[in-house]
């Protein structure tokens, strides 16, 4: 079977998503990219399930993070925020020593797709995807371009077969 048989297989139920913002400075009234992700799952049939900001320190992104993967309601994970080369920048760090699975071509293409928008500045995101307990988690930049880029020509496109890859049989 392909890519195209899966998606079919997949189906276009609700996918139950938690979003987690990683910043120091936002808060649930300025957090563009929650109102974004919020509304544009809600448009497209998916629910929000889960909804936090922390600030970018190892302990709360783990703490997020298996929390979040432990609770049965949660498909998918959505980190914003932390992904770059900057002292405070320990997202990345954390969520790729947990994942179980790596799924490196989501960051491939996220800095292909993000070099065509910023340039070469494109290489410093350290944007990730995978799978932790059964949970898939995606880890993106804050900025809100970022995030729209990653949404929409990677994630939504692909987020009902994302989430039932993770929990079919054979």
């Amino acid at each position: 079977m392909g890519a195209e048989d899966h998606r079919q297989q997949a189906g276009h139920g609700p996918v139950r998503v938690a979003i987690v913002t990683v910043s120091d400075t936002r808060t649930p009234e300025t957090d563009a990219n929650y109102h974004y992700l919020a509304a544009r799952l809600a448009e497209l049939g998916h629910q929000v399930v889960g909804y936090r900001i922390i600030k970018d320190e190892a302990d709360q992104v783990l703490e997020a993070l298996q929390t979040y993967a432990a609770d049965p309601a949660v498909q998918i994970i959505l980190f914003n925020g932390g992904t770059g080369i900057a002292p405070r920048d320990t997202t990345y760090d954390v969520i790729s020593r947990q994942l179980h699975k790596t799924l490196p071509g989501f960051g491939e293409l996220f800095r292909m797709l993000s070099y065509a928008e910023v340039g070469a500045a494109a290489m410093m995101s350290r944007a990730t995807a995978g799978v932790y307990q059964q949970t898939v988690v995606v880890s993106v930049p804050g900025s809100t371009n970022a995030v729209q880029v990653a949404m929409e020509k990677l994630i939504f496109p692909e987020i009902n077969h994302l989430a039932w890859e993770i929990v079919r049989k054979g």
